[in-house]
């Protein structure tokens, strides 16, 4: 064989060899979809980084109006499994289409099975679901929610199945500590009435005995009525204080602290760093009750 055909030969085979994936890389059935940042603490909790976590909507962006980006499309068709928190507008939008890219991908719905709190409010926005979205704030739902992500990790993983069981106890573990520290800190407060702009407390409010009052209803700015009358409340109660995401336009939120003679407070429903942010949170509620 000549040195020419011996060369090209060589060429073939060092292509081809580029070609192999590494094994270090991760594999598509090791992919995972999650909408929104907390969820991908949840499942890095139990799962560790035997997973890439693909997170739908961005830090900073708004759950109920957020549309995928073409990019996140080849996350969307290599993902083993989605993770939806439920009725989130993002997912009553997308859910179809999602699929539709991906009809192989395994749709796990964490709310199912969960008591959710029903608003009562049927429009456009929240697509006629009447349904308060973020579970993902009252540490009692999320220990059942990290139930049904060590399922789904065993199951499609199983040789790991013994770590993840380990990893999702001290998860709980965790998950009651802080519960304690809540309850403890907010112990002499119960039915005491905290304002915010959109009701993202809601659950968090039930299960520690506060009073959630919002400016938005049901996605909806609110009106000129619903002002003077949470005006009213934070008068007779003395609140000070209206709490905002930071996803949202403080403009509205502004003008009510300024009738009310109160201030703005920036809470994070989406901060990944979760347990740790409730706890920041709680402190921020005690001190402005005292």
């Amino acid at each position: 064989m000549d040195i020419k055909h011996t060369t090209l030969i060589f060429m073939v085979l060092f292509l081809l060899g580029c070609g192999t994936p590494k094994k270090e890389e991760i594999k598509p059935s090791r992919n995972i979809l999650v909408s929104i940042l907390p969820q991908k603490t949840f499942v890095e909790k139990i799962a560790g980084d035997d997973f890439k976590v693909n997170v739908l909507i961005p830090p900073g962006t708004s759950p109920a109006a957020y549309s995928l980006s073409p990019s996140q499309m080849a996350e969307i068709a290599n993902a083993a499994i989605w993770f939806r928190i439920g009725y989130i507008g993002f997912e009553l939008s997308w859910k179809d289409k999602i699929a539709e890219i991906n009809p192989k991908m395994k749709i796990v719905d964490l709310s199912e099975g969960l008591n959710l709190i029903q608003t009562g409010t049927n429009n456009a926005e929240t697509l006629k679901t009447g349904t308060d979205p973020h579970i993902w704030l009252s540490p009692a739902l999320v220990k059942e929610m990290a139930s049904k992500i060590l399922k789904e990790l065993s199951d499609l993983n199983p040789e790991q199945s013994v770590k993840y069981k380990t990893n999702y106890l001290e998860f709980v573990k965790e998950i009651d500590q802080l519960d304690i520290q809540i309850r403890n800190l907010l112990a002499d407060y119960s039915g005491r009435k905290i304002i915010t702009f959109h009701p993202s407390l809601s659950y968090f409010a039930r299960d520690y005995g506060l009073e959630q009052h919002s400016l938005e209803s049901g996605g909806k700015e609110p009106t000129p009525q619903r002002m003077a009358e949470l005006a009213k409340l934070a008068q007779k109660e003395n609140i000070k204080t209206i709490y905002i995401q930071g996803e949202l336009d403080r403009e509205q939120a502004r003008v009510f602290a300024e009738e009310t003679k109160g201030e703005v407070i920036q809470v994070r429903p989406l901060d990944p760093a979760w347990a740790e942010n409730l706890l920041e949170m709680t402190h921020i509620f005690v001190k402005n009750f005292q």
